[in-house]
């Protein structure tokens, strides 16, 4: 139970962290030309801390779904997606206490974006989901696994960066806009709806080339001994 318990806080403040980055990208998005840009490099915020402190996010523990124990593991990901929803819900509530979402504000921003992602189809959310978590899978496992340490955040700001600007869905982030917008309140069953397709698209996105790089290493079990090599050479 204590397990559960810390596992869920840990998503609390995982969603907590991607609303931070959720947040600057509202900021600077219309702020100046080229404001998109510098808010997606800067959004890397929320997974750098994940990362670096060890948090819950559902789209990167998503990637390492075949890693554990079924169906314990899919029980952890619920957990975890509630946490993360919840971790967005708070922070999103206490701007709403400040000057952050008046008019013109972050709100209004979030609203705009949250207006495209309620009209487009649910195919094409799914697929946007699973091109997002193909980012997020580079980024995290380039964390988890790339041998040189500027190699390991250079993986973090790529990942986070081209999938916020090649416009692909994380649900996390998205719960975020939904969060911040009052859309999520205001129309919450297509919300949530549209949040689901969104994370199970990333569920599959997240496992396709991890699943991808374990068959290719069972087909050739010496290639990963002479990448490691290669790296450390």
């Amino acid at each position: 139970m204590k397990k559960k318990s810390a596992l869920f806080l840990y998503a609390i403040l995982a969603g907590f962290c991607i609303g931070l980055g959720g947040t600057v990208f509202l900021k600077l998005k219309d702020a100046f030309p080229g404001g998109n840009v510098v808010g997606a490099l800067l959004f890397t915020i929320g997974l750098f801390t994940v990362c670096t402190r060890g948090y819950a996010l559902f789209t990167g523990k998503a990637c390492y779904l075949f890693d554990n124990r079924l169906p314990a593991y899919l029980g952890d990901l619920v957990l975890i997606w509630v946490g993360n929803l919840l971790g967005v819900m708070l922070l999103a509530g206490l701007e709403g206490l400040t000057s952050m979402t008046g008019e013109a504000g972050i709100q209004t921003v979030a609203a705009g974006l949250v207006e495209g992602k309620m009209a487009a189809s649910y195919l094409g959310l799914f697929v946007l989901g699973i091109l997002c978590n193909i980012f997020i899978f580079i980024a995290v496992d380039g964390y988890k696994n790339n041998p040189h340490q500027v190699g390991k955040y250079l993986a973090l700001f790529l990942g986070v960066s081209i999938f916020i600007l090649c416009g692909t869905e994380h649900s996390v982030a998205d719960m975020y806009y939904w969060a911040v917008s009052g859309v999520l309140y205001d129309q919450p069953g297509e919300s949530f709806l549209r949040l689901l397709v969104i994370s199970l698209g990333n569920v599959v996105g997240g496992i396709f080339f991890h699943l991808v790089e374990q068959w290719k290493e069972r087909l050739d079990p010496t290639k990963k001994e002479e990448q490691k090599e290669e790296a450390t050479s």
